[in-house]
């Protein structure tokens, strides 16, 4: 089954078709709200919203941990994330759409592994390629089908938040070779590989980062608003073509 999960701007499916919600409990504590079951295009499919569906959590405060087990243990086997990122490369700009490839963590102090504690043993996964190249692909070919551009590939650098980047943050960002900047990739992806899950991101450009573009004196942080709404329908068009092209 697939699972998405909403970040800002998506913190619920206007397309979905609801059908229950289930409140969980897990090993790592409460997820950031119900999952939601539903169905898109007949396709059954699960939703949570990473940020409560009351955007009340902040990146580094959500329970990754709890959100990946509840999915997994509800029987999800894909899992695409939607997240809003700030555009470093010059090419993108508010409202484009991008299916990553690469990350780079800049994050600190979060819960990042299910392998943990003195009766485990060490235990290391392959993260060399993070997302899914199946699952990535598999949402490009719908963003075609939906006539929605979507641009393949670029490198996430995921920031500890909640607070912006500075500008010579971003430099730095720029110089290791980041795209986009955004607060929740991680460990989000690397918990996902742990579980076995596919994993890909659409990530949505929803300003210029710290000293680039619009946002070269400051990010307009009311202007988000205005991006964010029209770009999240071109997400849900492009998901709805997602679990369309399958028998999932």
């Amino acid at each position: 089954m697939l699972a998405i999960i909403g970040g800002t701007g998506l913190t619920q499916l206007a397309n979905l078709v609801i059908s229950h919600r289930q409140v969980m409990r897990t090993p790592y504590g409460e997820p950031s709200g119900a999952i939601t079951f539903g169905h898109l295009q007949q396709h059954e499919v699960m939703f949570i919203a990473r940020h409560g569906y009351g955007h009340t959590i902040p990146p580094h405060e959500v329970n990754y941990r709890a959100n990946l087990w509840a999915l997994h243990d509800q029987g999800a086997k894909r899992v695409i994330s939607v997240a809003a990122v700030g555009g470093i490369r010059a090419d993108l700009s508010p409202g484009d759409i991008v299916v990553p490839d690469q990350i780079i963590d800049y994050t600190y102090g979060r819960q990042f592994t299910y392998f943990d504690g003195k009766d485990r043993s060490v235990t290391h996964i392959d993260f060399t390629r993070p997302y899914t190249q199946e699952l990535r692909q598999q949402i490009l070919d719908a963003a075609k089908r939906a006539n929605e551009a979507c641009r393949d590939g670029g490198v996430y650098a995921a920031t500890q938040g909640p607070r912006l980047e500075t500008a010579a943050e971003v430099n730095r960002l720029e110089r290791d070779g980041a795209d986009m900047a955004g607060m929740t990739c991680m460990p989000e992806a690397a918990l996902a590989r742990e579980l076995g899950l596919s994993y890909a991101t659409i990530a949505v450009v929803v300003n210029h980062a710290a000293g680039r573009g619009s946002s070269r004196d400051g990010v307009h942080l009311e202007s988000i608003s205005t991006v964010v709404q029209p770009a999240m329908a071109r997400v849900r068009n492009i998901l709805e073509c997602v679990v369309g092209s399958d028998g999932d």
